[in-house]
């Protein structure tokens, strides 16, 4: 239960942090409270079937000792069981579509002419997105071009490549693995979703030199679209409030520095900050406990 924890800030940093320290932060709470989640559920399956037969612990774990030291109530222990069976499901599933998709985008845009970095398709859907790999290029159809003036092909050409030095490919897997781990860790990956955009658009703006000309962009590439890129890859239209990406570029330009700790983000941060860390504690004091009273009562 302690990845609630981080609801709130995922809720408020996408609005009150830089776009750079938002993606960071969620994505490190998402990762740990998942794995600390995916750890716990194991441990509950190991005690909760000790003593169903046929289980792969050693027969001394059966011993009544043992028993006494580590209380077990099978039906958590079941039901531990189906839970790790559906986070290896959904985390393989996660894995294959990403894959899939990955090397569909690379099939399609092996061969084609255009500049190092840059594959151009000829297709009338306007589309466009960063594809990462041995030889990561920035995908756009003739259909995103023409919608867009020569400065705003520059930002997205700018906003692509900013998706790809920043390794955001990578953040997004994370955060949807976090999520199919631990469902109420799905917040934060739709907050890291939209800061990874925004993370972009700042980038862009700063290598265009006109915020307007990057959000008039976003704007009419988002019109302009009637389906996002493929699934699990940063697109320059991504579907998602690009009100607020629009909205955000027409401001001013966010401030790096941290919100003051009595500020609601910075309470949030300290809230979302101590459950990761209870999280850590108690995963590594349930492992360690396990670990002693095994090798204490068995051949371990």
């Amino acid at each position: 239960m302690l990845p609630l924890t981080a609801l709130p800030v995922a809720r408020l940093a996408t609005d009150h942090l830089h776009p750079r320290t938002a993606t960071r932060l969620l994505t490190a709470v998402a990762v740990v409270l998942a794995a600390c989640s995916t750890l716990c559920l194991a441990l509950l399956m190991v005690v909760g079937t000790a003593q169903v037969p046929g289980n792969p612990l050693p027969d001394a774990w059966s011993d009544p000792e043992v028993r006494n030291e580590v209380p077990y109530v099978r039906v958590f222990g079941s039901i531990a069981i189906l839970g790790l069976l559906t986070v290896l499901v959904a985390v393989a599933v996660v894995v294959r579509r990403v894959v899939r998709v990955r090397r569909g985008a690379r099939k399609a845009v092996a061969g084609l002419a255009g500049d190092d970095d840059v594959a151009l398709l000829p297709d009338e859907e306007p589309y466009a997105f960063a594809l990462p790999g041995a030889r990561p290029r920035v995908v756009v159809s003739t259909g995103m071009l023409a919608c867009l003036d020569a400065r705003e092909r520059r930002a997205l050409i700018a906003h692509e490549r900013a998706h790809l030095a920043c390794g955001h490919h990578r953040v997004l897997l994370a955060a949807r693995l976090a999520a199919a781990t631990q469902p109420l860790l799905r917040p934060l990956h739709t907050a890291i979703t939209y800061t990874v955009e925004r993370w972009a658009d700042e980038e862009a703006a700063m290598v265009v030199g006109d915020r307007r000309t990057t959000a008039q962009a976003v704007g009419k590439a988002a019109l302009a679209s009637r389906r996002p890129g493929p699934a699990g890859m940063p697109a320059f239209a991504a579907p998602g409030p690009v009100p607020r990406r629009v909205a955000a570029l027409l401001g001013p330009t966010p401030d790096t520095a941290w919100p003051p700790p009595r500020s609601r983000t910075g309470l949030a941060a300290i809230v979302a900050a101590a459950g990761t860390t209870v999280s850590v504690a108690s995963a590594t004091n349930a492992t360690a406990a396990l670990f002693v009273i095994l090798k204490a009562a068995t051949a371990l």
